[in-house]
């Protein structure tokens, strides 16, 4: 078994200077923490992997392709592989977890 908390996660991507930690990666997924502050940029480019977000912690917006949605603690958003995205307008620090199917190259 392979169990996580996410405030040692957190902790983890903090010390490594970084807004993403990838702390979990198998044959078909990988899984990571993402952060992102409030009023923050999200340098993010599309990916080659479909990907899944859960939002931990946080507000803001999310625009996928040419739709825009706001999200908070809770949300779920999927994003096809290829396809821009980015948060933006973060209001309250981001925490957000992203799954990759297949795992992130």
């Amino acid at each position: 078994m392979k169990a996580f908390r996410l405030d040692e996660l957190d902790a983890e991507r903090a010390a490594n200077d970084g807004a993403y930690l990838q702390f979990l990666r198998e044959r078909n997924m990988s899984v990571g923490l993402y952060a992102l502050g409030a009023g923050q940029l999200d340098p993010q480019q599309p990916h080659k992997e479909d990907e899944v977000y859960f939002v931990v912690s946080g507000r803001a917006s999310i625009t996928v392709g040419d739709e825009t949605t706001q999200v908070g603690r809770g949300s779920v958003v999927y994003v096809p592989a290829g396809v821009p995205h980015r948060f933006h307008h973060i209001t309250e620090d981001l925490r957000v977890l992203v799954v990759f199917s297949p795992p992130e190259s």
